[in-house]
């Protein structure tokens, strides 16, 4: 009988021995897994200590979490030989876009909730790939929505991890004490690529969330805050031989959308949208309206958009509103009082001449006024004070009530009547949550798209909308490639 050549393909009973094979092997390990734990339960040891009783617990959950991971590994194996399963992943790999080949069975460990699992899983690539790591596809796991050997669930625990933790290396230390040891580079592979696949999905108009504001009070904001963006020096490396490099402070641009009730409270029934990034202030009002066009904005009964006096906010603001085709009755803007207030305290420090008990005499006043409505008074004090020839941080802090009191951003008085906060202490706090707690910090230093990755799952997570993040991952990851 002559002898096959190698290039010839193996025979289709050769070929799906394999699988059955593997399917055996995983139920004689949970076969075994089973025996064991039998086994402990017959040994009839009584817990005398608390010594005994943390032994008994971390015997017993090593032998379930085992038990647990090959059930899984069985099931999956059982759909990837079924039949069914099998004509959808060729029909896949036919339609990826280039002549793929079916190249046989090949083992594969992906990470689970449930523990590492090892499958056999058909492999597709074009014939002059088929040996090179990365250049083909398992259509099955993609189906599933599995990316870099992981599960959807185990990415998306993961990266809540990141989001949750101060550093990678907490990370690391907490799965590791999990029993589901990640190396630090494959935990950051794993997040950044996760927060990657949620953002496309974002930029290709699939958040559906499901979703409205219809007859809620929405309150829109945003602000800035600061982190340190590391970025390659030019020229000569140090004498081991690393980049040289600078670490300049960048602005993180944070949005929030969030409602309240008829007394002006958070309105609980309602989570707070958050999100950011380093894209500048055309980015990030390009976010604020993904978000408000998701959220059906126009059917919203009042709007209010508040923030501080930065000019990057303002002259964007209105444009951002006439485009969602909001009615200008339904919109309220206003400058954070407490912002206006501060201006007001750099006003009275000018003024050299006065005494400390004149300053904070003055400063009260205007705030009382502008409380009141009393804008016009406030400005006449401003240009009292300023006189008619002011220097130029003088001239400054007038301008800035001139240019945002005469557009009836400071009318407080009738923001509070209608019981609407009058100030953006809610973006701040999620400045303080987002930023400054977890990307913030002596001595840390961000590339710029580890940074954008880390404020997406962070704004999410402290939003309480985790649920959106993973929806918009498993939506992508289940068009891309493994």
């Amino acid at each position: 009988m002559p002898k096959r050549k190698p290039s010839q393909r193996r025979k289709p009973e050769e070929a799906s021995e394999r699988p059955r094979d593997r399917l055996a092997e995983i139920r004689a390990e949970i076969h075994a897994v089973q025996q064991q734990i039998a086994t402990k339960r017959r040994e009839g040891r009584v817990i005398r200590t608390a010594e005994d009783f943390q032994s008994w617990e971390r015997a017993i959950a090593a032998l379930t979490n085992r038990l647990s991971a090959l059930l899984m590994a069985e099931a999956t194996q059982a759909a990837l030989d079924d039949a069914e399963n099998r004509r959808r992943a060729r029909s896949l790999a036919q339609g990826a876009g280039h002549l793929l080949k079916d190249q046989g069975r090949r083992d594969v460990s992906l990470q689970t909730t449930c523990g590492p699992i090892l499958v056999r899983v058909t492999y597709f690539s074009r014939n002059c790939d088929r040996s090179k790591a990365g250049k083909g596809m398992y259509p099955m796991l993609l189906l599933w929505g599995v990316q870099d050997r992981c599960s959807a669930a185990i990415a998306s625990e993961i990266s809540k991890l990141v989001a949750m933790l101060g550093s990678l290396e907490e990370v690391e230390q907490v799965l590791s004490d999990r029993g589901q040891p990640l190396d630090f580079k494959t935990i950051r592979t794993i997040a950044y690529r996760f927060a990657s696949r949620a953002r496309a999905a974002q930029r290709a108009g699939n958040l559906d969330w499901g979703e409205a504001v219809a007859g809620r009070r929405v309150v829109v904001s945003t602000d800035g805050g600061r982190i340190r963006i590391r970025t390659t020096k030019r020229g000569p490396k140090t004498a081991k031989g690393r980049n040289r490099y600078r670490t300049d402070w960048r602005e993180p641009k944070l949005l929030i959308i969030y409602a309240v009730d008829e007394k002006g409270q958070k309105d609980r029934e309602f989570l707070a949208v958050i999100d950011g990034t380093l894209g500048g202030p055309d980015a990030i009002f390009k976010l604020m309206e993904c978000y408000l066009r998701e959220l059906k904005i126009t059917t919203a009964d009042t709007i209010l958009f508040v923030a501080d006096g930065a000019r990057w906010i303002w002259n964007r603001a209105g444009a951002l509103l006439r485009r969602l085709g909001v009615k200008s009755e339904q919109v309220n803007e206003l400058v954070d009082f407490y912002h206006a207030v501060e201006h007001l305290g750099r006003i009275a420090a000018l003024q050299r001449r006065w005494a400390a008990w004149e300053r904070q005499a003055w400063i009260g006043r205007q705030r009382r006024r502008l409380l009141k409505g009393g804008f016009e008074e406030v400005r006449a004090a401003i240009d009292g004070v300023c006189g008619s020839r002011p220097g130029k941080a003088l001239k400054r802090e007038r301008d800035y009530f001139k240019r945002n009191g005469g557009k009836g951003r400071m009318d407080y008085a009738r923001v509070a009547a209608l019981k609407l906060p009058i100030g953006s202490g809610a973006i701040e706090s999620a400045i303080r949550r987002v930023v400054n707690l977890r990307l913030k910090g002596p001595s840390i230093y961000w590339h710029e798209k580890s940074a954008e990755a880390v404020l997406l799952l962070r704004s999410y997570y402290k939003a309480g909308r985790w649920n959106h993040i993973e929806k918009q991952a498993l939506t992508t990851a289940m068009g891309g490639v493994l």
